[in-house]
């Protein structure tokens, strides 16, 4: 009896927690559409917002300015948000999957093979799936690399080291990178040679609102399903045995997320470029606030993810203007010194990521 109102107060507190980072996602779409060389005011964004959506408002601003609202920023930030999103859900997957706080689709590979299969598009003009021909090459690229990392890194009776696995995605992804750079090489348009290189360090530069609809759909899809498999998850936390235990199919499970991080990883990375460590910082700090239950480190991924990438980008654009910076050298600056920082507290972050909750 005593246990329910704790209970209920730690609902409640988590309640307002996506709340608040509901409305702190709301707030940095609104002010990183009007940061830029044209200012327009909050108001004038979501004016402009609802009448190209429900025609709500007289035009009272100039075209100019729903032009730079409605198709430059607003697709950008949104896109941003939804990429962010999606790499955070990845990472924290990926980390109780392999039961590495180091694990994430930069480090594992994924990013590494998405960028082979896209850039594989891009310059040999491969396009059998039309439109989403980027996508699904991505995808194929991110979940072979990940398949090939897993493969390498089984031991004697099939048992997978945390060491084997961080090594074998180092060096999936030396190799995938200089497949890529070899691509590059042989390529013979300048102009396209310049394209893909500033899209694999990541850029949201080439948003389209066409561009949204396939990784939403992915992302709010792949989550859900991560969600709905969050018990699985936390039971994957404790071990093959305690899992199996408590009735999972860990075999079965491992490859289910494999094919759904591919997906996701491909999706984002196809949309984005490659950007790194945004999979390696959100759930640690997602951990932090909310402890290592995935029914709450997943959605609190997907809203601090967003946000993450939203400043990001708005850094990356404004830090140099008028020129711009690519998103992935934005974040490997302030994942890079993380990263060494994770390292050196080993043990306290294996101590955060098994505990709390």
């Amino acid at each position: 009896m005593t246990a329910w109102p704790g209970a209920a107060s730690r609902g409640a507190g988590f309640a307002g927690l996506l709340l608040l980072l509901l409305a702190g996602l709301v707030v940095s779409i609104t002010l990183a559409v009007t940061i830029g060389p044209v200012e327009i005011s909050p108001l004038t964004v979501w004016q402009i917002a609802f009448h190209k959506t429900t025609g709500l408002f007289a035009a009272d601003w100039s075209m100019s300015q729903e032009q730079i609202v409605w198709q430059i920023r607003f697709p950008r930030v949104l896109l941003a948000a939804v990429v962010g999103a999606g790499l955070a859900v990845v990472g924290a997957t990926l980390q109780a999957v392999v039961r590495n706080p180091l694990a994430d689709p930069f480090i594992l590979g994924g990013s590494s093979g998405a960028s082979v299969g896209a850039v594989l598009v891009l310059i040999a003009g491969l396009h059998a799936f039309g439109v989403y021909s980027l996508s699904v090459a991505a995808f194929l690229g991110a979940t072979g690399a990940f398949v090939l990392v897993f493969v390498l890194a089984r031991g004697a009776g099939g048992t997978v080291s945390p060491v084997r696995l961080i090594l074998s995605g180092v060096a999936v992804s030396y190799v995938l990178s200089a497949v890529t750079s070899f691509m590059i090489f042989r390529a013979e348009d300048s102009n396209q040679i310049r394209s893909v290189l500033f899209w694999m360090l990541g850029s949201l530069g080439g948003a389209r609102w066409e561009y949204l609809t396939v990784p939403a759909v992915v992302l709010l899809t792949g989550s859900f399903y991560l969600v709905l498999r969050a018990r699985e998850l936390n039971a994957l936390l404790v071990g093959e045995e305690s899992a199996a235990t408590l009735g999972v199919d860990t075999s079965r499970f491992r490859r289910e997320l494999l094919v759904l991080t591919g997906l996701l990883t491909g999706t984002m990375v196809s949309v984005s470029g490659s950007i790194g460590f945004v999979g390696l910082m959100m759930p640690h700090v997602v951990r932090l606030l909310v402890g290592s239950d995935h029914r709450r480190v997943l959605p609190v991924c997907v809203l601090l993810g967003g946000i993450f990438l939203i400043w990001v980008d708005v850094l990356a654009r404004t830090a140099v203007a008028p020129e711009e910076l690519p998103v992935g050298v934005v974040t490997s600056l302030i994942g890079g010194p993380f990263f060494i920082w994770l390292m050196r507290r080993k043990a306290g972050a294996a101590k955060a990521f098994g505990g709390g909750g």
